[in-house]
């Protein structure tokens, strides 16, 4: 009787222990992983997160190992981490220099077939080999826009943004960054613009209002100044492309003679009968011609560094071109998505380049395979190169301690903070993370901060 009570005693007795557990005590620190330990104190436990979803993945690519790995499989919105995706189509697919335009030359006409570059008359890059090469044209030049199959603005884009620099439409023949850049002269108490145009312009009444600013219709190019007090007299305007249509317009001052919007007879996509896609072998047997524009890291660099959207979403429609000899976002994605990146621990929700829609949605675990997959393939000091570091960048207020051991990406949106990228410990050792927070409240900064403190952490254990 007394080895039976017992043996009805010893379930209730593993049952109270158990329940006794998950009612509610946590396990003692000193049992705990230190840096889940260290987690949970300085970042899920910090008042703005508390509501919030985190995710972290911290990988060692020496030893194939997660040395971290806290809800690493979930989906997250990762805002302007998604650039990393579109950066490693760009360096897979654009060879070494951006193809600035490609050209028929047919005996009455040039006949320019859009190929995407975002640089093109942009302000950042003043060497312009295109601008040359069509000023040296004695004859009508035709700007073939066939192989464009998409949207100015990207799928779950906010439509409100339309008048902000962060948002320029899309389009195949890129000018200036798709910005008219306006500037009050204090000299000569006058405004002009970058490029010149012959768009209308009004003049707000409202004098009420401190800051300089320029709003421009929603469906039209039809821009109204405010003059406003403040010091700084510049802004930005994104202009409607209406295809290419606004393009050779601004390129007629430039060019020296007039641009026009045209179709190469019989091309399908700009392309000749019998070929498919971009091949330089294929184009160049059928008469086509080439000028690229830059080498291909010159582009990277700014739009990592400045986390450019435009820049971004012009390399996916790039890449889209030389793949498929079209400009489609939803179709390069899902040929990216079955082809290179068909190895990614989870499939993403993937629908633009820049990260700027919030149904873009990502794993933890995805981005370190990423970084993983770039640096074996391109080599550490290539992503070195084109990733921000401490201090530089969009880190510019983060990570002065870090400089040379951190070179990572940022996202943020609202209640959407973002990084991932590569981290060299003070053993001088590779790892790879990702930490995407969404539905945080409070200070964006403040999130920021328990981010450093974590890598900080991160960097003296390892």
């Amino acid at each position: 009787m007394k080895k039976l009570a017992t043996l009805l005693l010893l379930p209730v007795i593993l049952f109270g222990c158990a329940t006794s557990h998950t009612a509610g005590s946590a396990p003692e620190k000193h049992s705990k992983d230190p840096l889940m330990q260290f987690t949970e104190d300085s970042l899920l436990s910090q008042p703005g997160l508390l509501p919030a979803q985190v995710g972290l993945c911290l990988y060692d690519p020496a030893s194939s190992t997660y040395k971290f790995d806290y809800q690493g499989d979930k989906y997250f919105m990762p805002a302007s981490n998604t650039k990393l995706f579109s950066l490693y189509a760009g360096l897979s697919h654009l060879g070494d220099s951006l193809v600035g335009m490609r050209y028929w030359d047919a005996d009455t006409a040039l006949f320019v077939i859009a190929s995407g570059d975002p640089t093109f008359l942009h302000p950042e890059f003043p060497d312009q080999p295109v601008i040359r090469f069509l000023q040296q044209v004695h004859k009508p030049i035709y700007i073939t826009e066939a192989n464009w199959q998409d949207k100015p603005f990207g799928r779950g884009w906010a439509w409100d943004d339309y008048n902000d620099d962060y948002m320029p439409e899309r389009s195949a023949f890129p000018v200036y960054g798709n910005l008219i850049r306006w500037i009050y002269d204090t000299t000569s108490q006058s405004f002009y613009s970058i490029p010149d145009i012959d768009w209308p312009v009004k003049f707000s009444p409202d004098s009420s209002k401190q800051g300089f600013s320029v709003r421009r219709d929603v469906h039209n190019n039809v821009f109204t100044i405010t003059e406003g007090k403040g010091r700084v007299r510049e802004q930005d305007v994104p202009f409607i492309t209406d295809g290419s249509a606004s393009a050779a317009l601004l390129l007629k001052d430039t060019v020296g003679r007039a641009v026009a919007v045209g179709t190469l007879p019989g091309h399908r996509y700009g392309l000749p009968p019998g070929i498919t896609q971009f091949s330089q072998q294929d184009l160049l047997r059928a008469g086509y011609n080439v000028v690229h524009s830059r080498p291909l890291d010159s582009l990277f660099r700014p739009m990592m560094y400045n986390s450019d959207n435009f820049f971004a979403e012009q390399t996916l429609l790039m890449v889209s071109n030389e793949l498929l000899g079209k400009m489609n976002d939803g179709r390069i994605i899902d040929t990216l998505l079955s082809t290179d990146l068909k190895g990614l621990p989870q499939r993403p929700i993937w629908v633009d380049g820049c990260g700027l829609s919030r149904n873009d949605l990502f794993t933890p675990r995805d981005f370190v395979w990423l970084l993983d997959t770039m640096q074996k393939r391109f080599g550490l000091n290539r992503m070195k190169g084109i990733l921000p570091t401490g201090g530089t960048g969009t880190l510019a207020s983060y990570y002065h301690d870090d400089v040379g051991f951190i070179y990572a990406k940022t996202g943020s949106l609202s209640g959407v903070v973002a990084l991932s990228g590569y981290l060299i410990t003070r053993k001088n050792h590779l790892l790879l993370f990702s930490i995407l927070i969404n539905n945080y409240i409070g200070s964006g900064v403040t999130v920021r901060r328990n981010m450093e403190k974590w890598i900080h952490k991160v960097r003296e254990m390892y």
